[in-house]
């Protein structure tokens, strides 16, 4: 009898042991998330804070011209891309201030756009004449104009990619550069079918 009470013990441990061990595994993934997610880390650096800071304008220059598209363009591909631009970059608006809040700071506010000096902005003469356009002529210039603010997005990425040290700035970073990217495309197509008059 002791040995059937030992035997069963030892399995009970084993199956104990076994059942940590698959918690344990399963919890990996979990872990490798953490890495990149949205909360900053403690160490990070100036090019971090140059990230975040210039993006932000950056992006809410292209939710303004994203709301715009919403009100005005006739093609409906372009209506589409400019949700969706909207989509992704409201969020990431909200993302990139709790970093700079958490990092003590200064947030930039909407509006403020350093002066129009990151790549890829639109100056408020570009803006203004985007606001008179109509029709396709409308369509073709907001499509020109969101080519060129998201490659200015993807080179300021790249340099986040190869300079920043926070985790979670440079995953952003890396899916900045990867969506606008794609974006860039679909919209190079799309001009190229867009009429001319």
């Amino acid at each position: 009898m002791t040995h059937v009470y030992r035997t069963t013990a030892v399995l009970l441990l084993l199956l104990g042991a076994t059942a940590c061990g698959s918690s344990d595994s399963g919890s990996m993934p979990g872990m490798s998330h953490s890495s990149t997610s949205a909360t900053p880390s403690a160490s990070y650096n100036d090019a971090d804070v140059m990230f975040a800071s210039q993006m932000i304008p950056h992006h809410q220059q292209a939710v303004v011209m994203a709301d715009s598209a919403l009100r005005k363009a006739t093609n409906a591909e372009v209506k589409q891309l400019a949700t969706a631009i909207k989509a992704a970059q409201d969020p990431e608006i909200k993302l990139m201030s709790g970093w700079l809040t958490a990092w003590g700071k200064p947030v930039p506010t909407p509006g403020e756009h350093a002066g129009h000096t990151m790549t890829g902005m639109m100056s408020p003469q570009e803006m203004d004449d985007l606001s008179k356009a109509h029709g396709s002529m409308y369509d073709r210039m907001w499509v020109t104009m969101m080519i060129k603010h998201h490659q200015g997005a993807v080179t300021m990425a790249k340099t986040e990619e190869t300079t920043g040290k926070d985790t979670a700035a440079v995953a952003l970073a890396k899916k900045i550069q990867a969506a606008q990217t794609t974006e860039i495309t679909t919209m190079q197509r799309l001009l190229r079918g867009l009429p001319t008059a």
